[in-house]
């Protein structure tokens, strides 16, 4: 039988949980775009720059599973710290490269610290926030990751004129690790806020935080105690779960990915100037962010259904209306009005891979099964740039779009399909 919720005090997760977030994803916006700069600057090629760029979500995806296991074992706050040190060591190195070889490994790094980081910040909501602000507090984890990355270039840009140095952003990154470690070696350890750690096994669909009972207290955990499974055996437990559910995972990691890459490739095709492009995309981008909150509403109100189907179903139907538009006398018109479109679908979907996995994942050791389930999302968002450039290599840029919308129908289905069966009804 459940109790109620305990009262939550957002004022107890936003500095010492939510800040370290901000601090080290505004350097993480800051360095994605002078990637590719400074590999170019290091006599790459354009094909070893764009290599060299795309091992941030290289390193991201080797690090999701292995970095679930080894939060299991340290704890969110220590590895946290740990990773903020790596990031540090690994920047001071991308910083000082003598070629592009020495700058795509510390961007690998980058990367694996980067995935420690953020999964270390979403065990620690998963297990510490009420059931009944899980959605909220997730959705305002992701708004912050997205308010680093909307900062974090134009900090690069101030820099960048102030030194003449592009290798100098990466400055912006080890400066954001730092404060983040020094938030959380000074700060007050945020579990000890909302009460003792649950400890226990590897979470499964039976035995998902939903499970426990509503305050999350110790005690209530040890009556259904079960033991610790490694990262293999947590894969293997969940692998229905990982095949089925995952499937949906990846495919709303690819559409968001898709509209990062498609909205600015659509505007070169089209003729539009880059002044012209940045205003609407920053536009679009303030309206995906203004919307985080409201997700994080409408799933802990109405169910996680809520959102994620009308937020799959816009990102799928605005690719679809983009690639019918390429040629329309209104062209423009039209790609202003989809990436709007594709904005409030993106933003009213924030937060929603992190509460599905918060929702299976068991919450007295959630890291293992987060760890594999961020991955999946990663996977689709890695995959969906490749799809996109071989697809207009081989026929054009508007039926890239009509494969991506494609794909968001098809995967609002398999969360039609699959979220009632493994997410409780009550959060549905």
């Amino acid at each position: 039988m459940t109790t109620e919720e305990p009262p939550f005090r957002w004022r107890g997760i936003a500095l010492p949980a939510l800040l370290p977030t901000l601090l080290f994803s505004i350097g993480e916006g800051a360095i994605i775009p002078v990637i590719p700069i400074v590999a170019d600057r290091l006599d790459a090629s354009l094909a070893v720059a764009g290599l060299i760029a795309a091992m941030l979500m290289v390193g991201q995806l080797i690090g999701d599973v292995p970095s679930g296991w080894l939060i299991s074992r340290v704890g969110e706050r220590a590895a946290m710290i740990g990773a903020a040190f790596i990031a540090v060591i690994a920047l001071t190195g991308a910083t000082i490269a003598p070629n592009e070889w020495v700058l795509g490994a510390a961007v690998l790094v980058i990367g694996i610290a980067t995935a420690v980081f953020a999964l270390a910040r979403h065990a620690f909501m998963t297990t510490f926030v009420p059931l009944a602000y899980r959605a909220r507090a997730l959705s305002t984890l992701g708004g912050t990751f997205r308010l680093g990355l909307f900062i974090g270039p134009f900090l690069a840009a101030g820099v960048i004129l102030l030194t003449g140095s592009t290798s100098a952003v990466f400055l912006i990154h080890v400066i954001g690790c730092l404060g983040a470690a020094a938030t959380l070696l000074l700060m007050r350890d945020p579990s000890a806020t909302f009460g003792p750690r649950v400890t226990g096994g590897g979470g499964s669909p039976s035995t998902a935080a939903g499970d426990l009972s509503a305050d999350g207290s110790a005690a209530a955990a040890a009556s259904t105690p079960a033991p610790r499974l490694g990262l293999f055996a947590t894969l293997r437990a969940n692998r229905g779960v990982l095949a089925r559910l995952g499937m949906g995972a990846a495919l709303v990691g690819a559409l968001r990915a898709s509209r990062s890459v498609i909205v600015p490739l659509w505007a070169v095709s089209i003729g539009l100037g880059g002044s012209e492009t940045a205003l609407i995309i920053g536009i679009a981008g303030g309206i995906d962010f203004a919307l985080f909150y409201v997700s994080g509403q409408i799933m802990d109100r109405y169910g996680r259904l809520w959102t994620a189907l009308p937020s799959m179903i816009g990102l799928g139907a605005g690719h679809l209306l983009l690639a019918t538009s390429h040629d329309l006398p209104g062209n423009v018109t039209w790609f202003i009005a989809v990436a709007m479109v594709l904005a409030v679908a993106n933003g009213l979907g924030s937060g929603l891979l992190m509460t599905m996995g918060a929702d299976l994942a068991d919450r007295r050791n959630p890291a293992p099964f987060l760890g594999a389930w961020r991955f999946t999302g990663d996977l689709g968002g890695a995959s969906a740039p490749l799809l996109i450039a071989g697809v207009t290599a081989v026929s054009s840029i508007a039926i890239a779009s009509g494969v991506m919308g494609v794909l968001g129908i098809v995967g609002a289905g398999v969360l039609l399909r699959y979220l009632p069966r493994y997410v409780p009804r009550s959060k549905l």
